[in-house]
């Protein structure tokens, strides 16, 4: 699972690599912890409206931890404490907080310049920074989903969708002993289209695990790590 990441720092990427045909008002943190508020991509609301002024893609700003629709106002407050941030693709759908996202296709893609996840082969967790292996930013698969607080105000949230990784040559390295691995999705450029209109039968196939040789890890020395917390 994905507890860190870092978003992009140039909006000029937003409309090159994720279809965004109007940049932001501003990109927020570049390091994203749980309950930051980040960037992620998806289609309108208005999508099928038929109106030709709305966009393909728009970009969003909300909540890295997803809050579901489904949630009262009076369960804000305790929904806001659970660890939201990444969803088991295997289960989402079953589950009472992304079960409203996954069967409404509310598809969305996180921009990344990179993930961090922790190499334990040390016996201690050394923080390691994954890039793409060509410098192109990252497209990770998610879910959004919209809830009203007390006095009737929409928020947007999000989360990451992740995959079992026990058998993957990099991953597989991650994360405590004993325990199962597990990794994001990072879509291909070339399925971002097709991630963000993937209907329930054929989303599936869409999510898993990306070919080690995509990717570049950099462990980072102790100086580094506390330069970006």
């Amino acid at each position: 699972m994905c507890s860190h990441y870092q978003t992009l720092k140039d909006a000029e990427l937003l409309l090159k690599k994720f279809g965004v045909r109007r940049k932001p008002a501003a990109l927020g943190k570049y390091d994203m912890w749980p309950r930051y508020e980040g960037l992620f991509v998806r289609r309108p609301i208005e999508h099928d409206a038929g109106d030709e002024a709305v966009p393909e893609r728009e970009a969003v700003s909300g909540r890295w931890g997803l809050i579901s629709a489904m949630t009262r106002a009076d369960g804000l407050d305790r929904a806001g404490k659970l660890s939201t941030f990444n969803a088991r693709a295997e289960t989402a759908a079953t589950s009472f907080t992304f079960g409203n996202a996954w069967r409404r296709a509310q598809h969305c893609i996180i921009p990344a310049d990179a993930i961090f996840e922790p190499d334990w082969t040390s016996g201690v967790a050394v923080a390691t920074r994954f890039t793409r292996l060509d410098g192109e930013p990252l497209g990770i698969a998610g879910l959004w989903d919209r809830y009203r607080d007390a006095a009737g105000q929409w928020h947007e949230s999000y989360t990451m969708l992740t995959v079992n990784a026990d058998n993957d040559p990099v991953f597989s390295r991650y994360h405590q002993a004993g325990k199962e691995k597990r990794m994001v999705v990072i879509l291909p450029e070339g399925a971002y289209g097709d991630w963000l209109t993937a209907n329930p039968l054929h989303r599936r196939d869409l999510l898993t695990p990306v070919p080690s040789d995509m990717l570049l890890a950099a462990p980072m020395t102790e100086s580094v790590q506390l330069s970006i917390l």
